[in-house]
């Protein structure tokens, strides 16, 4: 089993295309695990914090996330 996943991609990522990374993401859920994807429209690769962009926030979901997450 697949421990919990997070993943953030923009739709023109060259390198991780959204979609692979959503099908994925929907094939951890599909065995139980908890999984969350972020797609961002017209983000490259690379977009780091997302600071001024629509990803800006996903970083505070990500840990919000980890935390849901963690193992005590």
């Amino acid at each position: 089993m697949e421990p919990p996943a997070y993943a953030c991609v923009g739709t023109s990522d060259g390198i991780a295309y959204y979609g692979t990374m959503q099908e994925r993401i929907k094939q951890i859920q599909a065995q139980g695990t908890n999984a969350e994807i972020e797609i961002f429209e017209g983000l490259p690769h690379g977009f780091g914090l997302g600071e001024g962009t629509v990803a800006e926030g996903w970083f505070d979901h990500a840990v919000r996330f980890w935390e849901d997450n963690m193992t005590k």
